[in-house]
């Protein structure tokens, strides 16, 4: 298909930079099987799903992986320090991540950032496009801790551009549930809008509440540049889904009862884990690129908020739903003010009927 096939005009005064408070006070949007819109909050959600259903979360962590670093002045080659913007977006080992880093053209390889005087690392592998192999002086649970101490919230570009990261984007930009094991560098921004509440009349209503683990990549903010969705090269991502979690969901999937994503770092372990209608596959990196003619296997509805133009994300619940009624969807959207983006409000979609 065309990417141009999933373009739309967004107002800018439509990006959300602040999530509401509370969590879930946010509007949500309905897209029936159907392509019918229904106004609602996400406090409402408890009403809009069934007893038996079965909400998929995923309880991966966010990481502080924006660091700010120096490039310390070479002895010879003139000029002094050189501070620098760095954002961490794929682990590679326990002590080497790829980062996207600004200036990159004033670094070489062999050169070295540091953080503190006790944490720094060496570029060994400089890329185009400002994407650098960085090898730190510490490695795993010693170098995330380091990573969380010098580091801020890697709020998406599209809301750093316009305001400085604070404080409050500490609390904003993690889910209540994010497991303190595990590591993004995005957040998995369905979940923001959850809340110790919400679970509980959740539960009280018998929906069920399962976990498995994505960890998000920048690459989710990466725009599409081809011109043919064919010819998209997807960002890879790691996900684990526990084995009790799968047998759970497997039995609620043969027994009829329906499987709902929180968000799409959970669709995609899900239906990258599929084989058979089952989950199967439980840990495994996956590229997987989700598009109109994609057969689900898993899931039956999604929490997701609303996506950029032209994105893989806009893409994927195009095909969950049919990309004419996830346009008239976000045309909808627009015209009453739902806010986008990571910090924006949400939308519960239902596969249509003939996917």
């Amino acid at each position: 298909m065309k990417v141009s096939d999933f373009d739309f005009d967004l107002p800018e005064n439509r990006i959300a930079l602040r999530p509401v408070s509370p969590r879930d006070s946010a509007k949500l949007l309905q897209v029936s099987n159907t392509g019918e819109l229904f106004d609602h909050s996400v406090k409402d959600l408890p009403d809009l799903l069934e007893r038996g259903d079965v909400l998929v979360v995923n309880e991966t962590r966010v990481l502080n992986a924006a660091l700010d670093g120096t490039r310390k002045a070479r002895e010879h080659g003139g000029g002094g320090d050189v501070s620098l913007n760095i954002n961490l977006h794929t682990l590679i080992s326990d002590n080497e991540w790829r980062a996207f880093v600004r200036p990159a053209k004033r670094l070489k390889n062999d050169d070295i950032i540091f953080f503190s005087d006790n944490f720094y690392a060496t570029v060994y592998d400089k890329l185009q496009n400002g994407d650098v192999g960085l090898r730190f002086n510490l490695d795993g649970i010693a170098l995330i801790k380091a990573i969380d101490k010098y580091g801020k919230p890697p709020i998406p570009p599209y809301i750093s551009r316009k305001r400085p990261v604070d404080l409050s984007d500490v609390v904003d930009y993690q889910t209540i549930y994010a497991s303190e094991d595990s590591g993004s560098v995005a957040a998995p921004t369905a979940g923001l809008h959850f809340t110790n509440e919400l679970f509980e009349e959740l539960n009280f209503r018998g929906v069920q509440i399962e976990r498995l683990t994505l960890h998000v990549s920048a690459g989710t903010f990466l725009p599409v540049k081809t011109e043919d969705t064919k010819d998209h090269h997807m960002h890879t991502e790691w996900y684990e889904i526990p084995p009790e979690t799968a047998k759970r969901i497997n039995s609620a999937k043969y027994e009829g009862r329906r499987i709902i994503a929180v968000g799409t770092t959970s669709l995609r372990a899900l239906e990258s884990s599929a084989r058979n209608r089952k989950v199967t596959k439980l840990t495994n990196k996956t590229n997987i690129f989700i598009t109109p003619g994609f057969k689900f296997e898993i899931i039956d509805g999604l929490i997701t908020n609303f996506h950029l133009p032209r994105s893989t994300l806009f893409m994927l619940v195009s095909a969950l739903s049919g990309l004419k009624n996830m346009q008239s969807a976000y045309a909808y959207a627009i015209r009453n003010k739902y806010r986008f983006y990571s910090y924006g409000d949400t939308s519960l979609l239902w596969k249509i009927k003939d996917v």
